[in-house]
């Protein structure tokens, strides 16, 4: 089932009409919540910028953006797995790219009116963190048609074959 059934006042999150309308995306808190001196103590100026202030980081600079590594993509702020590098693929557009999470649930979609562009901003569902943006009917070939245009400094990479560790369990 595609993400892009979730609608908004009847249309779904790209415009398309919808015979049954849904919400946006589910409204269940997250599950880590920090007040903003914690945040800002816990991810560095830039990690804080992006992942707090829904910020992007420069084309062709991040860390992940031309990685071929397998393994498993985390939330740099929280730990929770949200790609792999199996729905990874090269776009060429400047950020990590996958067609699809890791699994329903691990993201949420709340639609992005900023910068006069309507697009549909995707958020770690554990901590509310900013990811990037979710694009879609763009003629990639994958199996989703979606591009996950993901920042760098939102992930944090755990190759195939490491052990995973949390945020909160590597500052134990």
């Amino acid at each position: 089932m595609s993400i892009f059934g979730n609608n908004i006042l009847g249309k779904n999150i790209f415009g398309h009409k919808d015979t049954d309308p849904a919400p946006e995306s589910s409204a269940a808190e997250p599950s880590v919540q920090k007040s903003d001196a914690e945040w800002r103590r816990e991810l560095t100026p830039e990690e804080y910028h992006v992942l707090r202030q829904s910020g992007t980081e420069r084309p062709y600079t991040g860390e992940y953006w031309d990685t071929h590594t397998a393994g498993v993509y985390q939330c740099r702020a929280c730990g929770t797995e949200l790609f792999t590098s199996n729905e990874k693929f090269d776009s060429h557009c400047g950020w990590p790219s996958f067609f699809a999470p890791l699994a329903e649930g691990t993201v949420r979609y709340i639609h992005d009116r900023t910068l006069g562009m309507e697009r549909v901003e995707v958020r770690c569902a554990t901590c509310d963190s900013h990811l990037g943006h979710v694009f879609e009917g763009e003629g990639y070939p994958t199996p989703t048609d979606q591009r996950y245009c993901i920042n760098s400094v939102s992930l944090k990479l755990v190759p195939r074959g490491e052990p995973q560790v949390s945020r909160a369990e590597a500052e134990a």
